[in-house]
């Protein structure tokens, strides 16, 4: 059954993605930005489409629409962009999350919150599970998208709670693929777009830190299936790679499949409550959604590197202080 579908953050990495695969479905999308991280460019193709719509709008103030599902992706998910206004940042999870689960409680209608990762801080447990309540610094400098995302999680079951709100949480872990933000200073955009104009690929600390990589594709399989699951099931649950690589295993993997021979550089010390370790129990999105990741790394990068290779970056900007 067709459905009409508000994607907040739908003109970003992974909602500009899913809003190509809803669009496909011969759904209604309205996709909701307002561009401070995201780029326009990502939906101009869907632009024209009968059923697609982009309204240029901030989630931290109220928006009416009439729909059926809501996908609550809206936030600035890298370092260098959520903490360039973090007062900013918390606002959108946190007053986001309330204008649209409003929203969904209004229309009846079903949200899924994209939550991440970020919610477990630097783990004690390891890989995470759901069950994990993380090591978060509520005062540091990454705080206001941990902390932020976590309030969101508390209000998506405060509202499911006390108005029977049908809310859907997942966790997101470390994500990538084509239409990532180029300055986005996450250490998949940062090695690749340094490998291909030559320089060295620089890491912080040294590189025996851990992440778990999920190629976007995988991910929108799973985010898909949550949402269109089971009622009795609402999360949080976790959507990520399991694989484990260490940063300096993904520098070298960029340079190999890059074909630039960089050298790899030891250049920063690690950032404050950066974590050290990053992967992904997914024991439960096994059992609940039948799902797991298909893509392996090496197949998603070079995925990846193939789009920055034809990419106008120059399309893509930091943040500016209109906001």
């Amino acid at each position: 059954m067709l459905k009409r579908i508000l994607v907040t953050g739908g003109a970003g990495f992974l909602g500009s993605h899913l809003c190509d695969r809803l669009v496909e479905q011969g759904n209604q999308v309205i996709c909701l930005d307002n561009l401070f991280t995201s780029q326009k460019s990502n939906i101009e193709h869907l632009i024209g489409r009968p059923n697609f719509e982009f309204v240029r709008h901030d989630v931290i103030d109220p928006y009416k629409v009439e729909v059926d599902q809501i996908y609550n992706l809206a936030c600035p998910a890298a370092p260098g962009h959520y903490q360039y206004n973090p007062i900013k940042t918390i606002k959108t999870s946190v007053m986001g999350a309330i204008n649209m689960l409003g929203l969904a409680k209004r229309l009846n209608a079903r949200i899924l919150q994209a939550s991440t990762s970020e919610v477990y801080g630097d783990p004690e447990i390891h890989p995470q599970p759901e069950s994990y309540r993380g090591s978060v610094n509520p005062i540091g400098i990454r705080a206001c998208y941990d902390e932020g995302k976590r309030a969101a999680e508390t209000l998506m079951f405060d509202y499911h709670r006390q108005n029977k709100v049908n809310v859907r949480v997942v966790r997101i872990f470390n994500t990538y693929g084509p239409r990532m933000h180029p300055y986005d200073g996450r250490v998949v955009s940062n090695f690749i777009r340094q490998a291909l104009a030559g320089e060295p690929i620089t890491i912080y600390g040294d590189g025996s830190q851990s992440r778990s990589f999920c190629y976007c594709d995988d991910l929108l399989d799973a985010i898909m299936g949550m949402m269109n699951g089971p009622d009795d099931f609402h999360g949080p649950v976790n959507i990520g790679n399991p694989g484990e690589f260490t940063i300096r295993e993904l520098a070298e993997l960029v340079v190999e499949i890059a074909g630039t021979g960089v050298e790899i550089v030891q250049a920063r010390p690690l950032p404050q409550d950066d974590p050290l370790q990053r992967q992904p129990d997914i024991t439960l999105a096994r059992e609940k959604l039948g799902w797991e990741p298909r893509i392996a790394l090496r197949e998603g990068l070079q995925r990846t590197i193939d789009w920055f290779r034809n990419a106008d970056l120059s399309q893509y900007r930091p943040p500016t202080p209109h906001y």
